[in-house]
């Protein structure tokens, strides 16, 4: 479905629920559009199931935008890939999970009635697909975590969580690439630099992450930092 959202946007609509063939699908189509080279296309905007198209409306309007956008759906190749998605480049992502790199690991743990290893050995299972980017630069938005440590976001944020915080919020999970106000449940920290202003986000709608649990020392000797008191 294709539908305006404003004089300069349309939403494409490509399901009305979240499964992990999304991401692909949306990264195939975003590829699509680009290869097109397209003199009216300003930006694409990629979510869970949409995809946001901002256009010049100086270039083209509303009917001339939707046409373009069903011709390049309906080609031979597109249909083809919605089938047999790409798979997206694989990412592992070091994680020191602990009580100290962590806070709500124990809490988890108690919540599950799991112990912590086995919520380190549930959440490094997974091979995680990336639905979105948002809220900060470079924010992925992963899914989904074994539902046996799935906990809702805190209702009261943090006014300050640390970079490099791997979290879950319900069957969502996610590492923050910068310090920021944040509601998610911490189990650990990641060392690894998920935004750059030059190079941008390491990680784009459609990839495939892989969270691989490691010990301190290698947690620090790969440029993690660690504070005396991380997080009230």
């Amino acid at each position: 479905m294709i539908e305006p959202v404003s004089e300069d946007a349309v939403l494409i609509t490509l399901a009305e629920a979240i499964d992990d063939t999304l991401p692909a699908r949306i990264a195939r189509l975003s590829q699509s559009l680009r290869d097109a080279k397209l003199p009216w296309l300003q930006d694409l905007i990629p979510s869970y199931a949409t995809l946001l198209v901002v256009y010049d409306p100086m270039l083209a309007d509303f009917r001339d935008v939707t046409s373009r956008l069903k011709t390049i759906m309906s080609t031979e190749d597109f249909q083809t890939d919605i089938k047999q998605p790409p798979t997206g480049k694989l990412v592992e992502l070091p994680v020191y999970y602990s009580i100290e790199s962590g806070p709500d690991l124990a809490w988890l743990a108690a919540e599950t009635g799991l112990d912590m290893l086995d919520i380190i050995r549930r959440h490094t299972a997974i091979e995680y697909r990336v639905h979105a980017l948002g809220f900060a630069p470079g924010f992925a938005f992963m899914g989904e975590v074994d539902p046996a440590i799935a906990k809702p976001r805190k209702q009261t944020p943090r006014k300050q969580v640390p970079a490099g915080s791997v979290g879950i919020a319900n069957r969502q999970t996610a590492v923050y690439p910068q310090a920021s106000p944040g509601g998610w449940q911490i189990i650990g920290c990641c060392p690894t630099t998920l935004f750059d202003p030059d190079t941008l986000s390491l990680l784009r709608v459609g990839d495939r992450v892989r969270f691989c649990a490691i010990s301190r020392q290698d947690f620090l000797a790969a440029g993690g930092k660690l504070t005396e008191t991380r997080l009230p």
